[in-house]
């Protein structure tokens, strides 16, 4: 099935000044044979643990521009693809294509077609609500879990602040990006960063899945990926054995100290989590910290 889909221009990222890494494309993903994938791929092909981070809502690979030199200064391979709708990959017109499988099945024939091993989950928001769906039918291949702002949901309300970013989102006409991350990233953030967050949509029309997103949540009965969701939950409560390392941004009303804490009690062993104050949602602007600790915890720096 040919899905209809518009490409950003490679111009608009030729401003990166603090993102210098050159990106690599797969347009033969099985079941997304009509669309290019654009992802991040650093540090030593065969190194034994590979990050493999993922981003949300309305974000790209940007995000990790913080932590990725952590993980590859430390000898390790980080990568960081950009979901379909955001960055450098192809952006579906149609807003009914951004439903739940359709991101998660992406994720698992890209880490299918790259053959990871060794996997170090990184996530947050969108990459958490996916990715922490991941290892439960990937076994095998994730080994240890980074955890930022996210959740597990199963068709119950989130927080209040997830309900009033959502009906937000649903009320403006366009989503302001760039506005939207940069105001809660304070002080960690610059106008080149906002004009790197703005890049990948030239328009409206490339924002399809940034619309979709807040809308696609499971947190209301009968919604697609409940029953991922209670999988998930079970297997990091009883079948996860790898090691966990979270870190909340305190300043998050949507998906943050409260939701966090009961995601912490949902991972078998995860221990107390990094507590950054001055962070928002987007933890990852203040990540260099993040990382460390991270690998420090992990015996891996």
């Amino acid at each position: 099935m040919t899905i209809e889909a518009l490409r950003t221009p490679d111009e608009r990222f030729s401003v990166l000044p603090a993102f210098p890494y050159e990106p690599n494309y797969v347009d033969d993903l099985a079941g997304y044979e009509s669309l290019r994938m654009a992802y991040i791929d650093e540090g030593p092909a065969k190194a034994e643990t590979v990050f493999l981070c993922l981003h949300g809502e309305p974000t790209w690979s940007y995000l990790y521009r913080k932590m990725l030199p952590v993980f590859t200064a430390a000898g390790h391979r980080v990568v960081a693809p950009d979901l379909y709708g955001f960055g450098r990959s192809d952006k579906p017109v149609d807003d009914s294509v951004y439903g739940f499988d359709f991101h998660r099945g992406s994720l698992m024939r890209l880490v299918e077609r790259l053959d990871l091993r060794g996997v170090t989950l990184v996530c947050q928001d969108w990459g958490g609500l996916l990715g922490l769906t991941l290892p439960m039918d990937m076994q095998g291949r994730f080994t240890r879990l980074l955890v930022m702002n996210t959740a597990i949901p199963v068709g119950e309300p989130l927080s209040d602040g997830f309900a009033g970013w959502k009906a937000f989102a649903a009320m403006v006409p366009e989503i302001p990006v760039a506005g939207l991350i940069c105001s809660d990233a304070l002080g960690a953030t610059n106008a080149l960063d906002a004009v790197a967050y703005d890049a990948p949509f030239p328009d409206n029309r490339y924002k399809a899945g940034v619309r979709s997103f807040p809308q696609r949540v499971p947190v209301e009965p009968g919604m697609e990926g409940i029953e991922h969701g209670l999988r998930a939950r079970k297997f990091w409560s009883n079948d996860w054995t790898g090691q966990s390392f979270m870190a909340v941004g305190l300043r998050d009303g949507v998906l943050g100290g409260p939701v966090m804490q009961q995601l912490r009690e949902t991972i078998r062993g995860c221990p107390e989590p990094m507590e950054l104050p001055e962070a928002g949602h987007f933890v990852q602007e203040y990540g260099e910290p993040v990382a460390r600790r991270a690998l420090e915890h992990f015996g891996l720096a």
